[in-house]
């Protein structure tokens, strides 16, 4: 029998989100107030609307911080009884506090490094609100080493640094239940949240890998949210990232944040391609800030390194100098040059690459040998599994060979450190080493290259060498794959995978002139004091601050289902169009003008067969039996098409080749509407576009009367974007000449006269309606795509200019729910068929004619 808390797992992965939570129920947590006010408990009919106008009675801002872990230690009291906290001074979570403005609150929710009793729970919970501003997230036993030890660090720690489990072995097998247990743990810091948010004026930072999919947790309870997301790690090439059977529902999670932040531009350029690809999402470059439109909403893609906290640091190196450290290691390594490598240990770190490239160099470098020594740091490891005990074998068997290969007695070339040592020896060995060597294979971000700057710049008021007021020099060897990489230009950069390039590199660094590695520390230490860990903070924020600043303007409400979720954010006067309303005011009015797209408005843009059924037949030819009524099917196809098509609609007017070609019934003969063309043009566009065609695969020509349009809806997303913009470029150069216009539309590139348009179709309906004494006081006209925008946008000039009344009833509307110029939306075509239907009934039966009977398909 299956257990109820795996079946609980089972509806929560699949989107059913059950509350989750120990068997006992918790006591509230009361919500923390910094002026007088009353906030009522949030309960869950209160939680559900989402849509609620109405403002918190707490109007300032507050910023919570999310993380896996929060920036507290524990300790257990005396007689193992009680707990006593303090904070974690090291946590970039508490640092980055300095960046934020002065006044803000902060609020920090998270799980502890330690198990604390279910008994124990709600006591410790009080202690840290009170006394830290604390929320705990307590995760069962059971959750907890699936969600951190199986999805966080088998799956996605491996994926984000390009290991994949082609094997069993290596790297581990995707399992569903460690997803189904990560899908739960952020459900319970979802709660924890939920527990003390004032939704309407407090800022969310989720920080990290660990909680990817709690944006949409907290999106679903709150829309108007204001919710940021850092990523410390890397993030994958779209090659890599689609390996994932979870691939889209992590990004679509993502999504549900306003503010998505990256360590570099490579990192975020996979985010993007990631988009692309898997969501057929594009993002847009404007005024220097990077934005994905993705409905209605525009999220924010930030890219900025993190920084260290240079006070700290310089405290440290204070300690450090009085406690004689310093001077300790200097007499230690008196007439050695030391090398320093500071790394975690882990797979990624790249620790054995580093020993066999030092040991390159003292081959390859004699006379190195008494002389250069390595210190190597290794902090403890913080994964398990069979891959880390290998690397640490390896890494014990290769500082067993070099020793014993190149020591002798008081010569050592390999210092090895596997232990915890505390920040004052760190910067102590900071101090004295000639150059930091990072040789990661793959690295988020890596601050000990910026750690080593700023300790060897030094404090003013250090006097234990004469050094420290001298001039000040560094030198850096990184891989190229660290996320602090590109911020260092004056390090050497190597693929740490060459272990003789990497060797030769260690050699220039400590050999080169004082003089050259005073002018790299100089510009690296400009650049790392100025970007501090405060800096960054202060950077992500703002921006935070600048991409919500529209959220309470706009109307906003939840789509979709399990991680398939998101906002629609619309403008405020942008509503979905009530049936009875539009039938009401089409009673009433006695001259209609009716104007209608085909694909993806009455025709579904997924069909594969594109004849109008008999039901839209007759909607239409009930709509024309009415006198008062003028129906135009406006469309992008061709005249040869349609006509066939609406051949059993008599009376109905057609718009071709979006308004190029232009009939008022079918006794009428097509006009052209565009200017008179010999279309010579088509003989310069069309080799262009057979040239992009050749060299882009999945892409193809349509050639209609009027026009050449160019699809790339089938081509590599990244490639066919890439071509089209070239294609764009290239068409408006050799056709400047040519009474054409050249556009890009959604997987098109569209070349067509001049003075063709869908707006140019409703302006003609309008005015010949008014010359002829009928002027309109009902348009309805329904679109679904960007050409359809310009009959929106002509109405306007047609009130203004008195074409139509300012009294006429206006209903434009788009199909979907989507940023318009429209007033109004339907979903979808069967709600337009809908609608239309409705319409006909209501038409007048006095005013009809006979066209059912023409009906023949």
């Amino acid at each position: 029998m299956m257990s109820r808390s795996y079946t609980n797992l089972l509806d929560l992965a699949s989107g059913n989100f059950p509350v989750m939570g120990p068997v006992r129920e918790r006591k509230r947590l009361t919500r923390v107030m910094t002026v007088p006010g009353v906030v009522s408990e949030l309960d869950d009919d209160q939680a559900n609307s989402v849509n609620s106008d109405v403002h918190s009675s707490v109007n300032q801002d507050r910023i919570i911080i999310v993380a896996n872990q929060l920036p507290v230690k524990a300790k257990r009291g005396p007689d193992n009884k009680g707990w006593s906290f303090n904070w974690d001074d090291y946590s970039l979570l508490l640092q980055l506090k300095d960046g934020l403005p002065e006044e803000m609150e902060v609020l920090y929710v998270g799980s502890l490094k330690i198990d604390v009793d279910i008994n124990e729970q709600d006591e410790v919970s009080s202690v840290l609100l009170e006394k830290f501003k604390c929320v705990p997230a307590f995760l069962p036993p059971e959750i907890f080493n699936k969600f951190y030890h199986g999805f966080c660090k088998q799956h996605l720690w491996s994926l984000f640094h390009y290991m994949l489990p082609y094997s069993a072995n290596h790297g581990g097998r995707f399992d569903r239940s460690l997803w189904e247990a990560y899908v739960a743990a952020n459900k319970i810091f979802s709660q924890r949240v939920i527990e003390v948010i004032n939704p309407e004026d407090d800022y969310i930072w989720i920080h990290d890998y660990h909680l990817m999919v709690l944006p949409t947790f907290l999106r679903r309870r709150f829309n108007r949210l204001r919710m940021g997301f850092f990523l410390h790690s890397p993030f994958p090439s779209s090659e890599i990232y689609r390996t994932s059977p979870v691939r889209e529902e992590i990004l679509k999670a993502l999504l549900n944040s306003d503010l998505i932040g990256f360590h570099t531009f490579d990192y975020a350029r996979h985010f993007l391609s990631c988009c692309s690809r898997m969501l057929g999402l594009e993002y847009q470059s404007k005024r220097g800030y990077i934005g994905l439109e993705y409905y209605g909403r525009t999220i924010g893609i930030k890219i900025m390194p993190v920084g260290v906290h240079m006070e700290q640091i310089e405290s440290a190196l204070r300690v450090a100098d009085k406690e004689s450290r310093i001077h300790e290691f200097k007499q230690k390594f008196d007439g050695k040059t030391v090398l320093l490598g500071v790394d975690d240990m882990d797979v990624f770190k790249g620790v054995n690459l580093k020993l066999l490239a030092i040991e390159q160099m003292l081959k390859q470098h004699p006379k190195w040998q008494g002389r250069a020594v390595l210190v190597q740091i290794t902090n403890p490891a913080r994964g398990r599994g069979k891959d880390l005990e290998d690397t640490q074998a390896e890494i014990q068997a290769s500082c067993k060979r070099i020793n014993e290969m190149f020591g002798k007695p008081g010569y050592e070339p390999i210092v090895f450190i596997d232990r915890p040592i505390s920040l004052t020896e760190r910067v102590a060995y900071y101090t004295i080493a000639e150059c930091v060597v990072v040789t990661a294979v793959r690295d988020g971000m890596n601050l000990t290259p910026y750690e080593y700057i700023a300790c060897r710049q030094g404090v003013s008021e250090s006097a234990s060498s004469s050094e420290s007021n001298g001039p000040k020099k560094s030198m850096l060897v990184v891989s190229e794959f660290i996320g602090c990489s590109p911020s260092l230009s004056g390090a050497i950069r190597v693929n740490p995978w060459n272990c003789e390039a990497t060797a030769e590199a260690m050699n220039k660094a400590i050999s080169m002139a004082d003089a050259e590695t005073q002018l790299q520390h100089e510009k690296h230490y400009r650049y790392v004091s100025s970007h501090d860990v405060a800096f960054w903070s202060r950077s992500f924020f703002q921006d935070m601050e600048r991409t919500c600043k529209d959220h309470f303007r706009r109307r906003c409400w939840g789509i979709g289902l399990s991680f398939g979720f998101r906002v629609v954010a619309l403008d405020p006067n942008f509503r979905k169009l009530s049936i009875d309303h539009i039938e009401s005011v089409y009673v009433r009015s006695k001259n209609r003008a009716i104007l209608l797209d085909y694909d993806g408005t009455v025709m579904p843009q997924t069909s594969h067969n594109k004849t109008p059924n008999a039901e839209v037949i007759s909607i239409v030819n009930r709509l024309l039996g009415d006198t008062k009524n003028t129906v135009f099917v406006v469309s992008g196809r061709g005249k040869e098409s349609l006509d066939k098509w609406f051949s059993p609609c008599k009376k109905l007017g057609i718009a071709a080749e979006h308004g190029y070609f232009m009939r008022w019934s079918s006794d009428d003969k097509w006009e052209v509407c565009g200017p008179n063309s010999e279309f010579r043009w088509k003989q310069i566009a069309e080799p262009v576009m057979r040239l992009y065609t050749e060299a882009t695969d999945g892409s193809s020509i349509e050639t209609k009367e009027s026009a050449l349009v160019w699809h790339h809806r089938d081509a590599d997303p990244s490639f066919g974007s890439s071509q089209a913009k070239e294609m764009l470029d290239h068409l408006e150069s050799v056709l400047a000449n040519e009474p054409v216009t050249v556009k890009s539309g959604q997987f098109i590139i569209d070349v067509k006269p001049q003075g063709v348009s869908k707006g140019v179709v409703a302006e003609k309906v309008f005015t010949t309606m008014a010359e002829s004494g009928k002027q309109a006081d009902f348009v309805l006209c329904i679109g679904d795509d960007r050409s359809d925008e310009e009959m929106f946008e002509i109405i306007s000039s047609a009130i203004s200019s008195g074409i139509l009344s300012s009294n006429t009833s206006v209903f434009a509307c788009t199909v979907g729910q989507k940023p318009s110029k429209a007033k109004y939306y339907l979903d979808d075509p069967a709600e337009v068929i809908n609608m239309l239907e409705a319409l006909a009934d209501a038409s007048d039966p006095g005013s009809f004619t006979d066209t059912e009977s023409d009906i023949s398909l």
